[in-house]
């Protein structure tokens, strides 16, 4: 009876049930088949309890996040229950997190992505893409872009290229990052017209879009571009000639050699080293190279300019040529052409202690050393020998971020240059072990201790140019920053902050710094782990250097 039960509620028309999985199985014996025949209704019962019990797990989290998750003030809880969602295979689940895309905590938007990047059916990813369709708020259809970049779901192609005629600037800017994810080199005539857009910062990703793609068209407006007036967008154009090699760029290189001042500078050097296989240094030497060599000029094929660079590596140990220097002077052994300078400069509790390998330091004729009296001392030192073109700015950090000037950089002339370093000689660690005698004795308001602590997020971010109480989602708008160089130096790992653990720090910086192109150099001092000061430096284009214990 059971089985003629079974059978009835869930036989298909024409299928005899028991039948097919007889079939499917073949069993080698009358008896096997029987069993079989008896048992099928039962496992087609389990199953169908199984599916059951997976919507009603299903329901109750939906149910459950809907309930509470807005009961949840602190961010760690709040990004547990958004990524509770994964693998929940429900249409309700991108109701529930397209609306959280806009949520000022870049921590919760990342984990709400993270899920939608992973969406089980085709069901719920083209509820994904429909809520792309109705969306009005911009930091939602970026949102919706990562995602389905991330996951690289069907139609994500098509919807990144009708996303390129977006009103907003920050949408048609992911929109091309996301063509760029797909390699998919058919897309690039859809983003060219992106080339001319008003916007700086999708002009720049347009040239770095093509650049990835492999895209010839993109050299003719980098050309162009090279005279841009937004100094981030020349760089991607530099970048673009560097990599898509024609020989028609020689000419505007050559010709903005001439004009370009700072950063900049080196980097259209390396573009006609890597165009010619040349070693020329000073604008005036390419500009009579290529007036004697243009007519007869034939580009070197890349294997030609690739085997050069790797025999003069293997016998000199570097990479690259070396440039002419700029006038800014070296600060603890690196060097920059910068003319756009910012140093950040760690006074917190932990500055006041002596350095452990004072050889290392006994012929800088330092007031003691502490590593603030070491650290203020070469600071002090190094504006003293800025170049009067050079604009440049100075903040301390602790807990408390006290920059020289407020929001602006200064010329470094005479009057500056001597403000700046009385003010960096006044610099003191701020609740250091000297004070713990206060605090021991219940004086801790006078020894100060926790405005003594290293609040590194707050410090990067502000010299970015960002309100770091903020982040990256509200500070890509202010992008066009005047520094294009800092030099952070601290001598422990962060302990207060928006972010204090370093690979958060790293990703925030590395974020917030897409748009900003600005080379973070790090100096470390003490015996803390260096491995997030040398990652910070290398995902930013900068170099590390370690002063030692």
């Amino acid at each position: 009876m059971l089985g003629v039960r079974a059978q009835g509620a869930c036989a298909l028309p024409g299928i005899d049930m028991n039948d097919l999985v007889f079939r499917s199985v073949r069993p080698r014996s009358a008896w096997s088949r029987s069993f079989l025949r008896a048992l099928w209704p039962v496992l087609l019962l389990v199953g169908l309890g199984l599916v059951a019990q997976a919507a009603a797990t299903r329901d109750e989290t939906t149910k459950n996040f809907k309930k509470y998750f807005g009961t949840y003030k602190d961010v760690p809880s709040r990004v547990e229950a958004v990524l509770s969602l994964e693998g929940v295979d429900d249409k309700e689940v991108v109701e529930l997190l397209v609306p959280i895309l806009k949520d000022p905590e870049s921590e919760i938007v990342r984990a709400a992505v993270r899920i939608l990047a992973k969406l089980p059916s085709p069901g719920t990813i083209e509820a994904l893409f429909a809520a792309y369709k109705t969306e009005k708020s911009e930091l939602v259809r970026v949102g919706i872009l990562r995602a389905t970049g991330e996951g690289k779901y069907d139609g994500t192609l098509a919807l990144a290229q009708s996303a390129l005629t977006d009103k907003s600037w920050e949408v048609r800017r992911h929109a091309l990052q996301v063509i760029e994810s797909t390699k998919d080199a058919a897309a690039a005539a859809a983003c060219q017209p992106l080339l001319d857009d008003p916007e700086p910062a999708v002009r720049g990703q347009a040239l770095e879009t093509l650049t990835v793609l492999g895209s010839e068209a993109v050299v003719a407006k980098a050309c162009a571009l090279l005279s841009d007036p937004i100094w981030q967008v020349r760089a991607s154009a530099i970048q673009a000639l560097t990599k898509i090699r024609h020989a028609s760029a020689l000419q505007p290189l050559v010709d903005r050699l001439q004009v370009e001042e700072g950063v900049l500078a080196p980097q259209i050097v390396e573009a006609l080293a890597n165009l010619t296989g040349l070693e020329l240094v000073e604008p005036a030497a390419w500009k009579n190279w290529w007036e004697a060599n243009k007519a007869t000029f034939v580009l070197p094929k890349a294997e030609a300019i690739a085997y050069m660079r790797g025999k003069r590596e293997a016998t000199t140990g570097k990479a690259k040529w070396d440039y002419a220097k700029s006038g800014v002077a070296d600060y603890h052994g690196i060097n920059t052409p910068s003319r756009s300078v910012l140093f950040v400069i760690d006074v917190s509790g932990s500055m006041e202690a002596e350095v452990v390998e004072k050889e290392r330091f006994s012929d800088g004729n330092y007031p003691s050393y502490q590593r603030i009296d070491i650290v203020k001392t070469e600071l002090q030192r190094t504006i003293d020998r800025l170049a009067p073109y050079v604009n440049f700015n100075v903040v301390a950090f602790a807990t408390k971020i006290d920059p020289w000037k407020k929001g602006k950089l200064v010329p470094a002339n005479v009057l500056n240059k001597s403000a700046a370093k009385d003010w960096a000689k006044g610099l003191v660690a701020i609740g250091g072990s000297s004070k713990e005698d206060l605090a021991s004795a219940g004086l801790i308001g006078a020894a100060n201790l926790d405005m003594g602590k290293t609040n590194t997020f707050g410090a990067i971010m502000t010299a970015m140019g960002i309100d770091p109480t903020k982040g990256p989602q509200t500070g890509d708008k202010d992008y066009k920053t005047e520094v294009d160089t800092i030099f952070f130096l601290s001598d422990g790992r962060p302990t207060v902050g928006e972010f204090v653990d370093p690979d958060d720090i790293l990703r925030e910086v590395k974020a917030a710094n897409e748009l900003r192109k600005i080379t973070i150099h790090t100096i470390a001092i003490g015996e803390f782990q260096k491995d997030f000061m040398r990652k910070m430096a290398e995902e930013n284009g900068g170099q590390f250097v370690d002063l030692g214990k």
